[in-house]
């Protein structure tokens, strides 16, 4: 299981052995100093933009800060796993990282889920590409200046330097979300 403390250990890690300090980092990624180091000690869970920006910042990529230490060349992840181990972040939504054991991946497929109420607006850009495919619910996705109105079934593939966020439309909306 992945879990908030092995990412921000692993964060600390890197950016311990690079010489660098909390504040490097929170230059890098426009972060503020102490929002680093509560990511570091497990007082927050990050965002995947926020990952994205901190791993570009240390040099890596998102899987490597999610790996567990393994090689393997397949990784099976029952149902049961993906449902019980989700984990919020800071901006409202829930995540579960899929083949989060496998290494050197090229893209990271998550499980997101968004509650109405909860996930606080905002509007993210990032180095990548993105896939949403809706399995329950309704969301609003802005990607640019369009908006898409995503119900169960629905997908969007797009550029992840576009200015983007979504907001659940139903009260719950589960959906994958592949970042590559």
């Amino acid at each position: 299981m992945i879990n908030s403390l092995q990412i921000g250990t692993r964060i600390r890690n890197l950016r311990l052995v690079q010489n660098r300090t909390l504040q490097d980092i929170a230059n890098a990624c426009d972060l503020s100093k102490s929002m680093v180091s509560k990511i570091e000690t497990n007082a927050v869970v990050p965002s995947v933009a926020t990952l994205v920006k901190i791993a570009k910042s240390l040099g890596t990529n998102v899987s490597v800060l999610m790996e567990e230490s393994t090689t393997q060349s397949s990784v099976m992840i029952s149902a049961e796993k993906a449902n019980n181990n989700i984990t919020q972040t800071d901006r409202g939504y829930h995540i579960f990282p899929f083949a989060a054991e496998f290494k050197n991946k090229k893209m990271q497929p998550f499980l997101f889920v968004a509650n109405k109420g909860e996930v606080t607006e905002h509007h993210l850009t990032h180095e990548g590409e993105e896939f949403i495919h809706v399995l329950e619910g309704e969301m609003k996705l802005q990607v640019g200046t369009l908006e898409y109105l995503l119900k169960q079934g629905d997908s969007v593939y797009f550029n992840s330097l576009e200015q983007h966020g979504i907001m659940p439309v139903s009260d719950s909306v589960k959906y994958i979300n592949i970042f590559v």
